[in-house]
């Protein structure tokens, strides 16, 4: 005879659940048990786990991991339903678990494979109230009450705040006698409080929402002497506790259990556990409760650490970072500071709009070094400073002149308090810096005049979507040096345009550094001018934010994976009025004689300018030219150079503009130009040499002879301007080549 007809004749049939694969295979007797058609067949896990009762699930679950992690028997009693959930009957699985190969899950990570293989066995289910029916459903009591225990102690360690530890101990299924009813209740004072329940209406609580702990009741008594009291029955309760016993018969109940709450020694509440059935509360079972009673205390005050923490870090935040006030006539503000998630939440990060005595208006941003509540308490400081400083009409490199003074200051004093070791000084002893972007804007014409210590170089985003790093003259950070200069660079900011500041974990967060951080943001700003023209500064915020610390951003991680996170801050300023239908493009920089390493931004502001140009050779002769002239200006004299660069639509038949010498070329069809001006103050013309092969210099005039469509120099006084344009071609019929791919001309 089989050993499958042996099997079927004592009702038990035989099972094999891979948890890789998510199925189960069932010889027919087994799949009779399930209430599935009675005959041999493999199916998901999902239909035969809905043939079994909920809660004796949870608690398979916990015995076998515990059996898969140990390697023996997994014993357990299931109750099985039918298609409407009403239970059917009961059957007793034994299985052995046979751990597979760690396989790939749908989150990309691993999880350990197993089968099981076992018997399905029917059996009686006693009657609810009996004695056996006190007992677990599953086979093994203390087996089941580890992997409870480990279930518990998981979840209630995962609650980050008081509900949902609440949440967490009403879900907890007691192996054999999970209770009806659940209440914490909190001690403070005299007083004894519900802190929340589980299993009563919301007018059940009224009676026991504030006693006192004098009060003839079980939860006042625990508080009071810190002792557990279990009631196995209804007139236990009604002898020890004659006078709360009218309010809890109400509830029909027939045993109960009160514990302590205890953390670090002193008793925090009580918990209250009801049960509708007769429980004995046996060694076994005071043991799970008094268990789950400390896990359920440790997670209440942690959870109470961390709402304290946030609500000092809310507070913190709402007290320092400024709200933008009243509109700007002209212009648009948004901005957005977001911290770490780390510790109190609160960083160096700060951002600030200022109203300035002759109706300008400025904006600040900066990032005091450290991630603590030291740098939040220096950044509050310092941004106080800097707004007194800022209101009382001093120039940008002023302001931040004054506000590097006022940092060292106050630093240095500190770090001789800390090396004096008096109190907890030493723990921000170290002088901290600051970096800085400060702006002063008019908003009637567009002005902005910046200054910078140290801080990431802002972005602008012209009116028809191109985005450019804007290049800003600095010093070094605030604190540093007390006497350090911090020059002013000036630029126009025209209707449409927004500029873009931030803090460097904008950028960084993530594992990214500035530069492919800088990637990232562009394609943000040039996807939001395309497809959203039209939404408000608060959507491009958002979307910014969202690009570093949305779910996207998972997957496009940086170089630098390993770097810690920092705080943001963000702030956008937009301007006000009619849009030009073909509005222009320029940018402008100065490259001091100090400065040559400038000469590469240079070169890459250009590439930026010239993003969408037609011709790629052309973007290649532009970027040789503008390094040719500005090096020239570095070697030839002893000032700066200030370079001009505008793109504009051009009108059929324009060749150039007026000029002194050089060369014009015919301008086409009307295209776009890129007039490129760089001036210095040398009175000294350029004159066209003629190098040999060899020869290391001489060949600036002769490149823009042979590069550009036209070219000149121009006397302006003190000084000079060497200019040159280009003019687009046509675009041609097949797709244009990707900006860069071209070889260059030199």
């Amino acid at each position: 005879m089989r050993t499958e007809d042996v099997l079927a004749a004592i009702a038990t049939g035989l099972w094999r659940w891979d948890n890789v694969s998510g199925t189960v295979t069932l010889d027919g007797e087994a799949a009779r048990l399930l209430e599935l058609p009675a005959e041999p067949g493999v199916y998901p896990s999902s239909a035969v786990r809905s043939r079994f009762h909920p809660v004796d699930w949870n608690e398979v679950s916990g015995i076998i991991s515990l059996a898969v992690a140990e390697g023996t028997l997994a014993e357990a009693r299931l109750r099985i339903v039918d298609d409407s959930g009403r239970v059917v009957r009961t059957v007793r699985s034994r299985t052995k678990p046979i751990v597979k190969t760690p396989a790939p899950s749908e989150d990309s990570g691993y999880r350990v494979g197993f089968q099981l293989i076992g018997t399905l066995q029917e059996v009686t289910e006693p009657q609810p109230g009996s004695t056996a029916a006190q007992t677990p459903i599953t086979g093994d009591w203390r087996r089941s009450r580890e992997a409870f225990l480990l279930d518990a102690g998981r979840a209630l360690a995962e609650a980050r705040s008081t509900a949902e530890v609440l949440r967490v101990a009403a879900s907890l299924s007691m192996p054999g006698f999970s209770p009806d009813g659940l209440a914490v209740f909190g001690a403070e004072g005299d007083r004894l409080t519900i802190v929340g329940h589980h299993g009563h209406d919301q007018v059940d609580e009224n009676p026991f929402t504030d006693m006192s702990l004098d009060t003839d009741y079980p939860a006042a008594e625990v508080v009071r002497t810190g002792r557990a009291v279990y009631l196995p029955t209804p007139q236990e309760y009604r002898r020890r506790y004659p006078s709360a016993w009218p309010l809890a018969r109400r509830f029909g109940r027939q045993s109960w259990a009160f514990l302590p709450l205890i953390v670090a020694g002193r008793t925090m509440g009580a918990w209250m556990a009801g049960f509708k059935h007769p429980v004995a509360f046996t060694p076994d079972e005071r043991s799970v409760l008094t268990t789950v009673a400390r896990m359920l205390a440790q997670a209440l005050a942690r959870a109470g650490v961390a709402e304290s923490e946030r609500e000092l870090s809310q507070g913190l935040q709402r007290s320092m970072m400024p709200v933008l006030g009243p509109a700007v006539p002209g212009m648009t503000v948004a901005a957005r500071y977001v911290p770490t998630g780390g510790g109190l939440q609160v960083g160096g990060d700060w951002y600030d709009v200022i109203p300035l005595p002759s109706g300008r208006i400025a904006l600040a941003i900066g990032d005091v070094q450290g991630h603590d509540v030291g740098a939040a308490g220096l950044m509050g400081q310092l941004r106080i400073a800097l707004r007194a400083y800022a209101s009382e009409g001093h120039p940008p490199d002023a302001v931040l002149s004054r506000a590097s003074r006022f940092l060292h200051g106050i630093t240095d004093a500190t770090d001789a308090l800390g090396r004096g070791g008096r109190g907890e000084a030493a723990d921000y002893a170290a002088p901290r810096f600051a970096t800085c972007l400060y702006l002063e804007v008019d908003p009637a014409t567009g002005g902005v005049d910046m200054a910078r210590a140290g801080h990431p170089e802002p972005a602008v985003r012209t009116a028809d979507g191109t985005v450019l790093l804007q290049p800003v003259e600095g010093g070094l950070p605030l604190g540093v040096d007390p006497d350090t200069d911090y020059p002013t660079t000036r630029l126009v900011l025209e209707p449409g345009e927004i500029l873009l500041m931030c803090t460097d974990g904008l950028l960084e967060t993530g594992g990214h550094d500035l530069d492919s951080g800088w990637a990232r943001l562009r394609t943000v700003l040039e996807e939001h001018a395309e497809e959203h023209r039209d939404s408000s500064l608060e959507v491009l915020a958002d979307s910014l934010v969202d690009a570093v610390h949305g779910p996207a951003s998972h997957y496009t991680t940086g170089p630098l994976a390993d770097r810690r996170e920092d705080d943001i801050a963000l702030v956008l300023l937009s301007r006000e009025g009619a849009r030009l239908l073909q509005p222009p493009r320029r940018t402008a920089l100065t490259v001091a004689q100090a400065e040559p390493e400038r000469i590469a931004a240079v070169r890459r502001q250009m590439r930026e300018l010239l993003h969408d140009w037609v011709d790629v050779e052309q973007i290649d002769s532009a970027v040789l030219m503008v390094s040719e002239i500005v090096t020239n200006v570095l070697v030839h004299t002893d000032g700066n150079a200030l370079l001009v660069a505008e793109v504009t639509s051009r009108p059929d038949g324009d060749g150039g503009g007026e000029h002194d010498s050089g060369d014009v070329r015919d301008g086409g069809d009307g295209g776009r130009r890129l007039r490129v001006e760089v001036a210095d103050g040398s009175d000294e013309l350029p004159h066209k040499r003629r190098p040999g092969e060899l020869a290391s210099s001489g060949r600036g005039l002769v490149l823009m002879e042979l590069l550009a469509d036209a070219w000149g120099v121009d006397p302006r006084g003190a000084g000079k301007s060497i200019w040159f344009e280009l003019y687009e071609p046509p675009p041609s019929p097949g797709p244009a080549p990707a900006a860069g791919s071209g070889g260059s001309v030199a």
